[in-house]
């Protein structure tokens, strides 16, 4: 005897979980997970979206290699994609690529294709610091839209020592002579140049009317000077000179200030001891991991790029330099700044933080975390939280708590571990607007998809294929939206491609905008019937056809074009997306209901939003489109659906009583909620 029951689905904001946890129906991600989330986003306020397409932007130079893409973003409306292969630059914007005299414009870099995802970045205005330990400390700068350079800054303070300096004695009333040195340093734009050679003299600076004069040659861009004078071994500062015209000084036993020396050249990368990881963190840029020196710190003088130059006693502003004291010799492979300074290996982590107000060579402490350890995939700062691959494979989440003094790591991956055992986070992006969405490409060939808000504890899981595999992914933002680039690695008429591609935005007033193919072209224009130009590189491809938001019968592209069915001015061609919403086992609660009993779904309820040509059946079973035409003129496509539709299924009797909902067709779908009417055997 069976009896029927309904269940009903009010969120989906849990994401797809394990199936290993499909008996932890307590569990509080359990009421709003799902089986399957393939090639749909869950949105935070519970909704799940079918994924938008990703359109074709242009292949990459070299099919043949491994291509990475990195995000460039000078504010907020001059942004570009930076395709990085081996041996050059490429750049793209707005979903297309950046052309001089009709090709890509692209210059050399000195890469090559083994180590593009060990490189790390950080990019200040237009400038991108890159870093890897085999290769110089190098610089992309933006000259202007087609103006690029690649080149290895000189460290230092960027302005030379005064040179030709004399020191002229004038001996009035000395009743003996005594000696003194000086040098004197340069300054511009408050950097302060190495000491120049010291120069010696003889008198009695004691004695009435005696002094020295000490002059120089002008150091062509110094906007100063600075004079020191020897005592104790050391030199000390006695004159401060503004402007470039004097060049002399009268030392008449000047006072010396016992805390100013002239700074130490320092070069930390000398010898081709080049770090491994960079960033930014309280005005000054730090470096950290080289191949000599695996858990070395090195950072900026405040203020400055590329100047290491210290002074002894140290001075507040000075370059800071430490070695983390870890139990295990492992290299720092990333640096990231949130609250404080977080220094990653691939054995744990660190934190830098301040004694004071800012850190200071005297005024700085490490503290180890954790010991989970990273991989070299770029970590994820979002709010106050810092997200990583770990070296087990997983993504975590590290932030901080007033409770614990410190940082706390925790497994974002813990519930839905199948999509991540036995693969590698290899690329990461941030998605913020319109859905605050963190991408993971990952060595399955999978783009996985986390919607992520820690304060409202939302994280859910999901998971996006497409024919070929993601290999590396970056995100800017193109107007009031993120714009998604990914490197896809395509078998295209037998012959292996990678193509840079953009994901579309989801947002659309027509239909016929709606772009849910992938490596797709769109046209707007006079309506045609044959389609000749743009789809070249989907030669020998069946492609899904949307024509005036019409849905095409699927096409095979041959010698770069296909014929509609009817001509349309408005077109979305690529290759088709498979979109599958499963939900979790049926059981509820109460005395464990449904365990251990045959199930079967009659009937399924969506309230969806803006939808159209969507099928529900049992899982592995006969799918049933949901007939949606009603009053629409012939040859017009059906309007978009707001409303709780019905769909009676094919029976089928399983013990999961599991269905599937599936958008196959390009168009879209939002499932709001879902009700399942079950028929429960006695």
């Amino acid at each position: 005897m069976a009896g029927t029951t309904r269940t009903f689905a009010r969120s989906f904001a849990g994401g797809e979980i394990t199936p290993e946890m499909y008996g932890k129906i307590d569990d509080v991600r359990f009421q709003t997970g799902l089986a399957t989330c393939r090639n749909f986003f869950t949105l935070p306020h519970g909704p799940a979206v079918n994924r938008p397409g990703f359109e074709f932007v242009r292949e990459v130079k070299d099919s043949t290699k491994a291509t990475r893409l990195l995000p460039f973003s000078f504010s907020v409306t001059q942004t570009l994609v930076i395709e990085m292969g081996a041996g050059y630059f490429r750049f793209h914007s707005q979903g297309g690529t950046v052309l001089t005299a009709g090709v890509p414009y692209e210059i050399a870099n000195s890469y090559a294709e083994a180590d593009l995802f060990e490189i790390k970045f950080v990019q200040s205005a237009d400038v991108v610091t890159l870093v890897h330990p085999d290769y110089p400390v190098s610089e992309l700068r933006r000259l202007g839209a087609t103006n690029w350079t690649f080149v290895q800054p000189t460290f230092g303070a960027g302005i030379g020592a005064p040179s030709g300096l004399i020191v002229t004695p004038t001996t009035a009333g000395a009743s003996y002579l005594r000696t003194d040195q000086y040098v004197v340093t340069s300054t511009k734009d408050g950097a302060e140049s190495v000491a120049s050679a010291a120069v010696t003299a003889s008198n009695n600076l004691n004695a009435a009317d005696t002094y020295n004069t000490v002059e120089w040659t002008a150091e062509p861009g110094a906007t100063g000077y600075r004079v020191y004078r020897r005592a104790g071994g050391l030199f000390y500062l006695i004159g401060v000179l503004e402007g470039n015209s004097s060049t002399a000084i009268i030392d008449d036993n000047l006072p010396y200030n016992g805390a100013v020396t002239p700074p130490q050249a320092s070069d930390p990368f000398a010898s081709a001891n080049y770090p491994a990881a960079v960033t930014y963190f309280e005005q000054r840029k730090f470096f950290g991991g080289s191949l000599a020196q695996p858990q070395n710190v090195w950072s900026t003088r405040t203020g400055s790029e590329d100047n290491f130059n210290y002074a002894v006693p140290p001075r507040d502003d000075d370059s800071i330099q430490f070695r983390i004291a870890a139990r295990e010799f492992n290299q720092i492979i990333h640096i990231v700044p949130v609250q404080d300074l977080i220094i990653m290996t691939q054995a744990g982590e660190w934190r830098v933080y301040s004694s004071g107000d800012a850190l200071t060579p005297d005024g700085y402490g490490v503290k180890p975390q954790s010991y989970v350890g990273a991989g070299h995939a770029t970590p994820i700062t979002t709010g106050s939280n810092l997200i990583f691959a770990d070296t087990a494979v997983h993504a975590r989440e590290m932030a901080f708590a007033e409770s614990a003094g410190g940082y706390l790591t925790g497994d974002l991956s813990l519930r839905a571990p199948h999509l991540f055992d036995g693969y590698e986070l290899v690329d990461t992006a941030q998605s913020k607007a319109p859905y605050p969405i963190l991408w993971f490409a990952s060595t399955s060939g999978k783009l996985l998809g986390l919607t992520y808000i820690p304060e409202q504890q939302i994280a859910g899981w999901h998971q996006h294929d497409t024919l070929g595999s993601f290999e590396s992914v970056a995100s800017v933002r193109e107007g009031s939206e993120t714009a998604l680039y990914a490197v896809i690695q395509r078998q295209i008429n037998g012959s292996a491609v990678r193509y840079v591609e953009r994901m579309h935005s989801r947002q659309f007033s027509r239909l016929a905008d709606a772009f849910f193919v992938d490596a797709g072209v769109y046209y707007d224009g006079d309506p045609i019937s044959v389609v000749t130009e743009g789809l070249d590189h989907l030669e020998g491809e069946t492609v899904s056809i949307l024509a005036d938001g019409a849905v095409h019968p699927q096409q095979v592209v041959i010698d770069g074009q296909i014929t509609l069915e009817e001509p349309a001015s408005t077109l979305v061609i690529g290759l088709p997306i498979e979109a599958d919403l499963v939900p979790l086992p049926f059981t509820a609660e109460m005395v464990a209901y449904g365990h251990a009993r045959p199930k079967n779904v009659n009937e399924v309820w969506l309230r969806v939003y803006r939808s159209s040509g969507f099928f529900a059946g049992p899982l592995g079973g006969k799918l049933t489109e949901f007939k949606q035409r009603t009053t629409e003129p012939y040859g017009t496509p059906p309007r978009l659906v707001t409303d709780e539709v019905s769909i009676k299924i094919s029976p089928s009797w399983s013990t999961n009583g599991q269905i599937m909902i599936r958008q196959s067709d390009p168009l879209p779908l939002s499932v709001l909620s879902m009700v399942l009417e079950f028929a429960v055997a006695g």
